[in-house]
């Protein structure tokens, strides 16, 4: 019996469901006892009354024999009630000095060290941004950190020991509003992922940051108030020191919204920049993809305001946003995906001038690919930039519109792998509606650039270039490059095609991205597209073909 393994709450549950099913037996057999034990005859000749008294008289025998099944069902399920209440016990019985055992080993060690030998981390709370705690040393994840108050950081995740995932970082808090006539405050930043065990785990989530607090009124002298920023994503832990996968980087938060100014003198407000994404964790030291980036917060718009002259302008005022990088894998593993940057805020309707749009954020990098076997990450797609605002139709002047963000590039593999593709850039935002002067369309991202291959494996496609938006067009973007493919075999990766603008340009046109180059065997890359071609917009170059073998890439059309 020493082998034997029961689970008490499993055998009480048989115990009750065979206790039902008796009970739904024995209403059917006595349902049917007065039908089969009183069964009348037919009519008053003795063969009819011979076949009534037959099958009543079957009829009592299966009553009899009902009977005699209950009391052994009941039975049963009695001792069986009674193994479970006795397993039960037996388990408690065991369970005390077990538990003794334990604590002459476990308590030493956390009066000692502070943390567990067995067990989870304990998670900061809500509110506090308090950080997680450590999980056991042998066994146990790490505690989640705690959110952060207003304005606050959110806690760290906790990391694990041997064997165990990191914690979750805590979320940023939201930054307050501000009061009249004063500006957002900044959202605190997202608390950063606990490691994974060291021989396995995977590492904990980045907490997103928190979002900006909106602007309210205007200045004594009429100008517009800033949205507050938002907070930063938290980086993603480590995977396992020798296995696991990183963890994801937090989204950075939302920024606030702005105010416009109430004299045509005083500038409006600038919505609150999108906070950065956090990076992706590396992967295990042995084996473990890379976290993904973060992506971007959304830049801050307006609050809608009475009385505006000078619209508000969406956030951001530059390139200053970055989505989070991949991280890379150790020996063997994937690269992590780039994060995706944010949109940028809408600019606001002004009579004068309307708000410029806000760019868009920075597509993050991917990771790199383990060092002998692993494909690299993408990079992350560019944010698009904002609206410009509107304008009164007689005299004011339409806003810009918002500059799109370049797309991250794709990374390197391993020595055995395919590289990351570039991300496409974000598409310009369009130009407000004006009066007398047309506002500027929002010029495009830049296109990522894939990545070389290394020994065998496909060079990373080229990412396309943003489309510039409505208004007056200042330039067209070109597409990123093809990467080469890998020196033994690999195809060389496409190249990315130019943006595109909706009303022909009388600037240089976009160049195509040019196609990869392949090594000793594969086939070249082909050339993206260009665009306005009457003014210089050419396509991108196809790639060469390989020494030993392959067909060279085609050229991309104008």
């Amino acid at each position: 019996m020493s082998w034997v393994i029961a689970t008490p709450e499993y055998v009480a549950a048989a115990a009750s469901d065979l206790a039902g099913i008796g009970a739904t037996i024995n209403a059917a057999s006595a349902a049917a006892a007065f039908p089969t034990t009183g069964v009348l005859a037919a009519g008053a000749d003795e063969v009819s009354v011979a076949l009534a008294a037959l099958f009543g008289a079957h009829g009592q025998a299966y009553q009899a024999l009902s009977a005699q099944a209950a009391r052994f069902h009941q039975q049963f399920v009695q001792l069986m009630e009674a193994g479970a209440g006795q397993y039960a016990a037996a388990e408690a019985l065991n369970a005390l000095p077990m538990q003794q055992a334990q604590a002459l080993v476990t308590d030493p060690v956390l009066a000692l060290t502070g943390r567990p030998l067995i067990g989870n981390g304990a998670d900061g709370a809500p509110g506090t941004g308090q950080n997680g705690g450590p999980g056991g040393w042998l066994y146990g994840n790490g505690g989640n950190g705690g959110s952060g108050a207003l304005g606050q950081n959110g806690g760290n995740g906790g990391s694990a020991g041997l064997w165990g995932n990191g914690g979750m970082g805590g979320a940023g808090g939201p930054g307050a509003n501000g009061a009249a006539g004063q500006a957002g405050l900044a959202g605190g930043n997202g608390g950063n992922g606990g490691a994974g065990g060291w021989l396995y785990g995977l590492g904990g989530a980045g907490g997103p940051g928190g979002s900006g607090g909106n602007a309210a009124g205007a200045t004594p002298a009429g100008a517009g108030l800033n949205g507050g920023a938002g907070g930063h994503g938290g980086a993603g832990g480590p995977g396992g020191l020798l296995f696991g996968p990183g963890g994801p980087g937090g989204a950075g938060g939302n920024g606030g919204a702005a105010t416009g100014s109430s004299t045509g003198s005083e500038p409006g407000g600038i919505g609150g920049a999108g906070g950065n994404g956090g990076n992706g964790g590396h992967g295990g030291w042995l084996y473990g993809d890379g976290g993904a980036g973060g992506n971007t917060g959304n830049g801050g718009s307006f609050v809608a305001d009475a009385g505006v002259v000078n619209g508000a302008s969406g956030g951001i005022p530059g390139y200053d946003v970055f989505a989070g990088h991949g991280g890379d894998a150790g020996l063997f593993g994937n690269g992590g995906p780039g994060g995706h940057g944010g949109l940028g805020g809408t600019g606001q309707f002004g009579p004068l001038r309307g708000g410029s749009g806000g760019f868009g954020g920075v597509g993050g990098n991917g990771g790199d690919g383990g060092l002998f076997w692993g494909n690299g990450g993408v990079g992350g797609t560019g944010g698009h930039g904002g609206a410009g605002g509107d304008s009164a139709p007689t005299i004011g002047a339409g806003g810009a519109g918002g500059f799109g963000g370049p797309g991250g590039g794709g990374s390197k593999p391993g020595l055995i792998g395919n590289a990351g593709n570039g991300g496409a850039g974000g598409h310009g935002g369009n130009a407000g509606a004006a009066g007398t002067n047309v506002g500027q369309g929002g010029v495009g991202g830049f296109g990522g650039f894939g990545a070389d291959a290394v020994l065998v494996g496909h060079g990373g496609v080229g990412g396309n270039g943003g489309n510039t938006g409505t208004g007056l067009v200042v330039q067209i973007i070109d597409g990123g490059n093809g990467g080469d493919g890998g020196l033994f075999y690999g195809n060389g990766g496409r190249g990315g095609n130019a943006g595109t603008a909706a009303a022909v340009p009388t600037v240089p046109g976009g160049v195509g991205g040019n196609g990869g180059n392949a090594q000793l065997i594969g086939n070249g890359g082909d050339g993206g597209a260009g665009a306005g071609a009457a003014f210089g917009g050419v396509g991108g170059v196809g790639g060469r073909r390989g020494v030993l073998f392959g067909t060279p890439g085609v050229s991309g059309p104008a």
